[in-house]
């Protein structure tokens, strides 16, 4: 008899336990409204979770650098933006030289404004984001572009201070912006220089054109310059529009980017998330049977002593 007992004493208290430990679980599960916290509640469940977590972790630095690249990019349209207004004004003082109603005074008038807007031309080409020279290539935080000047003072040329073909790199920066895609940043501010050959660049064009405003040279301005002016203004606008089409990949990205994120958080909240009144009824169910056992208990913990006395 006293074996019996013992027996449905023992039996007993590992129901009692394991009614304990299902009350516990339904009570952490609404404190912390989750279903798993450790690995024991749900092995596979639990490395699910942590992948997705993973996932929208690394979405969301994807999603930083989106942001990052479009404001980048916004940055360096505007740039090229008012670099091309001053190519625009310079056309117009070239067309203006070229007039062989204007007297050196007047020529001398429009140099002077010419050599504002190369300044001006330079200071847009020179914008930094975030500390960072946007045509700088990989040289970010050194000015590319730099006015080549003589011991006079005078107007010889443009130094590019970015990246250059002895670095044996390309000066444009690649972002990742999504597992295995990649896309690149157009900061090699040699394509700015225009280069057509060792000699003959954006600084020596420019050079060329003060010279014939100096020396009144009204039929090299009307023709080879007016046309250099053009083609400069145009490869600006070429960069531009290819800038443009690297913006508009980011802004596709970045939709892509947040569909992910919502169906990974929606897959993380089915995941993980508990259903709120499932989870309290079960509570209460097992609430109703641990207390039950306990009720139990106590009857069989008082037959067990009546049989010892």
């Amino acid at each position: 008899m006293r074996i019996t007992n013992s027996l449905m004493s023992k039996n007993f208290m590992r129901n009692l336990n394991n009614n304990m430990k299902s009350v516990y679980k339904y009570q952490e599960q609404l404190s912390t409204m989750e279903q798993v916290s450790r690995p024991s509640d749900d092995p596979l469940k639990v490395s699910k979770v942590l992948d997705l977590n993973n996932e929208i972790k690394q979405n969301e630095e994807y999603k930083s650098t989106i942001n990052d690249s479009i404001d980048f990019t916004n940055a360096q349209d505007s740039a090229l933006a008012n670099a091309t207004n001053s190519m625009q004004r310079i056309y117009t003082l070239t067309q203006q030289a070229a007039n062989g109603t204007y007297n050196d005074q007047d020529r001398e008038a429009i140099r002077t404004e010419v050599e504002n807007e190369i300044d001006t031309l330079l200071d847009s080409l020179n914008t930094s984001f975030g500390g960072r020279y946007i045509f700088a290539g990989n040289n970010t935080t050194t000015k590319p572009f730099e006015k080549e000047l003589d011991d006079d003072g005078n107007f010889v040329g443009i130094i590019y201070n970015g990246t250059t073909e002895e670095d044996g790199i390309s000066g444009n920066t690649t972002k990742e912006i999504a597992r295995g895609v990649n896309v690149e940043l157009q900061t090699d501010g040699r394509a700015l220089m225009n280069s057509q050959s060792a000699e003959d660049n954006l600084g020596s064009f420019f050079n060329e054109l003060l010279t014939a405003l100096d020396g009144n040279d009204t039929a090299k301005l009307s023709e080879d310059l007016l046309e250099r002016v053009d083609s400069e203004m145009n490869n600006i606008v070429n960069l531009r529009t290819n800038i443009g089409a690297t913006t508009n990949r980011l802004k596709a990205a970045k939709d892509r980017n947040e569909s992910e994120y919502l169906n990974l958080k929606t897959t993380y909240s089915n995941t993980q998330d508990i259903d709120l009144a499932e989870t309290y009824m079960q509570y209460s169910m097992e609430m109703v049977a641990y207390e039950a056992s306990l009720q139990m208990g106590n009857k069989i913990l008082q037959n067990n002593l009546l049989n010892y006395m």
